[in-house]
């Protein structure tokens, strides 16, 4: 008898594009913030801009993560129940042994030719090395 489960489905946001979209913005008002106006005496206008770049970055990213919290949260309001039901799948047929040579097949995937066998009258590779140029269709 298949079993049913009751299952709570929600939007919830990723995490890491809302930290680094914060630590962006503070980049940005770190530029604007330092540039704005000329540096101090004693410090040059790139010390200045590292030194707000630091700390508006690091609060955009607290900003960042706080936002994606608020969502999470939204998200965990808005969740429906789903009831699933367990469905077990069909048995794969049997398939016979792959015979001595024959490549194992996904069946995902086309074999490539280095993994078939050589067509008759075809060879690829001589004891002394590669043919030159392409081996003959059939």
């Amino acid at each position: 008898m298949p079993s049913q489960r009751q299952i709570s489905v929600r939007r919830a946001p990723k995490y890491v594009p809302f930290l680094v979209a914060g630590g962006l913005l503070g980049v940005i008002a770190a530029a604007v913030t330092s540039f704005a106006e000329p540096a101090p005496q004693n410090y040059t206008q790139g010390s200045v801009f590292g030194y707000f770049m630091v700390l508006f970055a690091a609060g955009g990213v607290l900003l960042g993560g706080l936002v994606a919290l608020v969502l999470d949260r939204v998200s965990l309001r808005r969740s429906e129940r789903a009831t699933v039901e367990e469905v077990e799948e069909p048995a794969a047929p049997a398939s016979a042994p792959a015979a001595e040579g024959d490549p194992a097949h996904d069946g995902g995937h086309s074999p490539s030719s280095a993994d078939s066998p050589a067509a008759p009258g075809a060879s690829s590779t001589d004891e002394e090395g590669p043919e030159a140029g392409p081996a003959p269709a059939p």
